[in-house]
């Protein structure tokens, strides 16, 4: 017998979208185009008729598959730090069914259209999510700009202090305004790593401090980084008004008050943090320990507090992982450097965890969840007409999730390449039981195993 060309899963917990609680309802998926045809409100029906196949997952949740749009595969060129295939597994395995690649830290640099269709076909066949990518500005190269939209780079991002890899140069105000000239009345978003360095405000070392201690690395990055790099772009985005500017992973609740100003005054200025930033406080990370180091850094209770309420204000409009591998090596674990160490959090495939066991302290719902680590990166990426929600036409990507089996994050639970993380050792609430991909069942949470078939990612 063929198999059948629909798949019908039930659930008394769907989250859907624009609702505050989740609710009992059948969701129908044509496997031939991988959509969602129908959504069917209410107690199931389960009886299974002609070409279709059936399952209730009772009162487990079903969610929209995730899309993390901030992520860094660095394939190719370093494919030792991380790659398509295990970064992309890592995600699948988190309930992560669309990725957005960075334009670094990969060789090359996804910069030019000849570099993005490198990473493009480096990327083929490898791909356990659907994954989209960004484009990277960098100085001199605002005539690839338009090049890059037309072959689907979904926006551009920079950098307003050195970003760590030789390839990708930060801009100043002068390459700025030749790229915002170019980007101007596109449909397209700038992203913007917002630290910015001024002569009372330096990131240099200090030879009198101790180089393993967090806070002599905490001090060096100073919330005034972030105001000073938002005020700057607030002020340029006057002149540019039609152009959406993004902050990726903000970690400095001092910035708020200017982010509501420029909000105020009608500029499109959107905002997104990190897992770690909600989940983890400067309080909490020992001397010596480099895994914890990111940049901008994690900050104290405090401050970890009032990201949460922005985030639930709307101020803060999404949630990232901004995963940001390397070898272990230059995380000088060894002598503890933090200083010296590569700035970068890896956790791929724990957020839909981490967010729910934090959040669920505060009262939040995982609809509120949903919204910010789906639906509104779906559309901060430029793919909420097919990815981000549950709604007839989207694309039919769906977990089955348990928010009350828990978890202890071990080197063994992480399918990413280099298995160190700041998150282990925590314990964290909510396991992917299952995830579908266009309607095709991807990862088994349960058994832990992935789809025999291999990759089925698409390129975006």
């Amino acid at each position: 017998m063929a198999n059948p060309r629909f798949f019908k899963i039930s659930s008394q917990n769907v989250v859907l979208p624009d609702t505050e609680r989740s609710q009992a309802a059948v969701i129908t998926i044509d496997i031939d185009t991988g959509k969602i045809v129908d959504i069917t409100r209410g107690a199931a029906n389960h009886l299974t008729q002609g070409d279709i196949r059936t399952i209730d997952v009772g009162t487990k949740f079903v969610l929209p598959g995730v899309v993390d749009a901030h992520v860094h595969l660095n394939e190719p060129g370093r494919t030792d730090w991380e790659g398509f295939w295990t970064g992309t597994r890592a995600a699948i395995s988190g309930g992560i069914t669309t990725v957005v690649d960075m334009p670094l830290n990969s060789i090359p640099p996804t910069t030019t259209l000849e570099n993005l269709r490198v990473k493009r076909a480096s990327a083929e066949g490898q791909c356990w999510t659907d994954i989209a990518f960004w484009g990277g500005v960098i100085p001199g190269n605002e005539k690839d700009l338009k090049p890059l939209i037309a072959a689907g780079a979904k926006g551009f991002k920079c950098f307003l202090i050195e970003s760590g890899v030789d390839e990708f140069p930060c801009v100043d105000e002068h390459d700025l305004r030749s790229h915002l000239e170019q980007l101007q009345g596109e449909p397209t978003v700038l992203l913007f790593h917002a630290e910015l360095e001024d002569p009372s405000c330096s990131t240099k070392e200090s030879p009198h401090l101790n180089p393993t201690h967090y806070e002599t690395f905490l001090s060096s990055r100073p919330d005034t980084l972030e105001v000073n790099a938002i005020s700057f772009i607030t002020r340029l985005q006057q002149e540019y008004p039609s152009l959406r500017c993004h902050i990726v992973h903000l970690s400095s609740s001092s910035a708020l008050p200017t982010i509501r100003a420029a909000r105020s005054r009608g500029l499109k200025l959107t905002v997104e943090t990190c897992f770690h930033y909600l989940c983890l406080s400067a309080g909490m990370i020992p001397n010596g320990r480099p895994e914890f180091k990111c940049c901008p850094p994690i900050r104290d209770e405090d401050n970890r507090e009032l990201l949460w309420q922005a985030l639930i204000d709307g101020t803060i409009d999404s949630v990232v992982s901004d995963h940001s591998p390397c070898i272990t090596e230059l995380k000088k674990l060894d002598e503890g450097d933090i200083m010296g160490a590569w700035g970068g959090i890896s956790g791929l495939g724990l957020g839909l965890s981490l967010l729910w066991t934090e959040g669920r302290r505060r009262g939040v719902t995982i609809n509120q969840i949903m919204s910010w680590v789906s639906q509104k990166t779906a559309e901060h990426a430029g793919l909420s007409e097919i990815k981000g929600s549950i709604t007839v036409g989207h694309d039919g990507d769906l977990v089955i999730w348990d928010p009350e089996a828990e978890f202890k994050v071990s080197t063994e639970s992480l399918y990413f390449k280099n298995k160190l993380s700041a998150f282990e050792g925590m314990t964290l609430y909510g396991v992917v039981l299952q995830t579908y991909l266009r309607g095709s069942l991807v990862y088994d949470g349960v058994k832990k195993d992935f789809d025999a078939c291999g990759p089925r990612g698409k390129l975006l």
